[in-house]
This record gives C-alpha cells, sequence and structure tokens, in this order.
C-alpha cells in the first residue's frame, strides 16, 4: 500500500462499527417472534435484491459466475452456521460478551490458515493463540456461577463458523471479485434459510412492526462489511484493527443503555487479552510481508 490515509480510514471504521451494533440491536429487538433460520431468510433476500441493484448502477453485475460456486457454497455452510449461532447467542448473553468472543475467530484463522492455505505456522503465532485462548476464558469465565451456558456456547461456535469463512474468502478473493462473493453469499443463504426455516412446513411471516428490523440486519451487515474492506483498502491492518476493537465499549454502552446490560470489567479485560493476540498476529504478519518484499526487490 503506497498511500495511507488513517483518518478516511477511520472514518470507514465508523460506519462499519455502526452498521455491526445496528445489526445486533436489531436482532435483539426482533426477539423470539421469528427465529434465526426466517432472520436469515428475510435477511437473505434483502440482501439479494441489494447487491443486484447496486452492481447494476455499478456495472459490476457481469462479474457474477458460477465458477467457482462449489467454493461460494462451502464458504457459505460456514458463514451461514456461524451468523445462525450469533444471532441465538444475541438472545441469551449480553452484547459486550458477545462481541467480545466474536473477536476470537482471527485466532483461529491463523492457526488454521498453515492447514488449509499452505501458510507457514511461525512460533509467535502458536503463542499470540494461547493468549487469545487466556482472554476467552476470562470473557467466558466457565468456573463462574452460571458456568458455560448455552449462550456462550453459542458465541464459541459462531467464531469457529466465521473462522471458516473467513479462510474460505481468502482462497475466494485470490479467484473473484467481491460483487460475486456477495451475491452468492445471499442466494445460498436465502436457499439454506428458507429450506431450514420451512422444514417443519411452517415459515412465519414478519409482522408489521419487525419489518424495518430486519431491513436493518439485511442492509447493515453488508455496509458494515462495506465499510471494513473500504478501511482496509485506505491503512493497514495495523492502524485499522485497534479502530475495530472500539466496537466492544460501544457495544458495552449501547447494552447497558438500551437493555440495562451490566459493565462487566472481566469481559472488558478478556476482550482486551484477545484484541493484543490479534493485534500482535496483524504486526508480525505485516512485518512478514515487507521483509518478502525487500528480499524480492
Amino acid at each position: 500500500m503506497n498511500d495511507i490515509h488513517p483518518f478516511r480510514a477511520a472514518a470507514w471504521m465508523s460506519g462499519s462499527i455502526l452498521g455491526f451494533s445496528s445489526m445486533a440491536v436489531a436482532g435483539r429487538e426482533i426477539g423470539t417472534a421469528l427465529d434465526t433460520f426466517e432472520v436469515m431468510t428475510y435477511r437473505s433476500a434483502i440482501g439479494i435484491f441489494t447487491v443486484l441493484l447496486v452492481s447494476t448502477l455499478a456495472g459490476t453485475r457481469g462479474q457474477i459466475g458460477t465458477r467457482h460456486l462449489k467454493v461460494h457454497i462451502l464458504r457459505n455452510v460456514f458463514h451461514f452456521a456461524g451468523q445462525n449461532l450469533w444471532l441465538y447467542a444475541l438472545l441469551l448473553i449480553p452484547l459486550a460478551q458477545l462481541f467480545a468472543l466474536e473477536f476470537s475467530y482471527p485466532i483461529i484463522v491463523a492457526l488454521t490458515a498453515p492447514l488449509f492455505l499452505g501458510e507457514r505456522l511461525p512460533p509467535v503465532r502458536i503463542l499470540t493463540a494461547f493468549v487469545g485462548f487466556v482472554g476467552i476464558l476470562i470473557v467466558a469465565r466457565p468456573w463462574a456461577a452460571g458456568g458455560l451456558s448455552l449462550g456462550l456456547v453459542a458465541a464459541l461456535l459462531c467464531a469457529v463458523g466465521f473462522a471458516g469463512s473467513a479462510i474460505v474468502t481468502k482462497r475466494l478473493t485470490r479467484r473473484t471479485t467481491i460483487t460475486e462473493i456477495l451475491f452468492w453469499l445471499a442466494v445460498t443463504q436465502f436457499v439454506f434459510g428458507l429450506t431450514l426455516a420451512g422444514i417443519d412446513g411452517d415459515v412465519a411471516l414478519p409482522l408489521t412492526e419487525d419489518i424495518p428490523w430486519l431491513i436493518v440486519i439485511g442492509l447493515a451487515g453488508l455496509i458494515a462489511h462495506f465499510c471494513l474492506t473500504r478501511a482496509l483498502s485506505l491503512a493497514p491492518a495495523s492502524v485499522v484493527t485497534p479502530i475495530d476493537f472500539l466496537r466492544l465499549p460501544i457495544i458495552g454502552a449501547v447494552g447497558m443503555a438500551l437493555y440495562g446490560e451490566p459493565l462487566e470489567i472481566w469481559v472488558f479485560v478478556g476482550g482486551a487479552v484477545i484484541f493484543a493476540a490479534n493485534l500482535i498476529n496483524v504486526q508480525v504478519e505485516a512485518r512478514s510481508r515487507r521483509v518478502a518484499a525487500v528480499t524480492v526487490t
């Protein structure tokens, strides 16, 4: 990256943080009116419409193809599982706790990338994975009075799902465009959601008061990921990642203001430990790339 624009990147990251936080609030507001499969069905339908509209206006609709369809399906199996578990955990544990545990997925990616992407596994990755695991234990606190609850298990498993999605996405970005990735993300998850929502022969229609929240869920995720991508195009991950961590205190404040959730110090301590492990990984990777570039030159 020749030109680094940290302030512009920070502005785009504010959109990403707003998008992810809005999606969490909307998911909490829908509550149990719709199950997670139904939410994913309606969200994906909105996503299909949005991707087709934007790609048509931008002139990128012709980039959508079927050459890598099997890889898209694999990616979205992971993402669909992770997103459903995230929506499920959203109703069971505090927002800040869910976001802190979600931050653990890059550590899983760093550990498994050598196996699936042929990347090296330097000792520092093993060390940061251990540090990240300590952070996860601090956030989850399975030894506390509540133990390892169903909500915590769902949050931990959603991180595994997001990690699997991220690994396959890395493979896809080497072969195809973001327009194609987003299109098949929406289409495959619409099919998955509709199939599983209708497996009992009963797909609930949203109530009038739920429709605005579904629109927020449908658009907020796309906007958040778009803003994150734009931020990464303007500044390296070592700059963007610390800004992204602001999601944790912000969503903690939102949870306290809207739902009376306590601001538990151990969630923030554990989240900071997980963040530190992620940041070390990012910095080590950036240093390795700089060394490789100098060597090639």
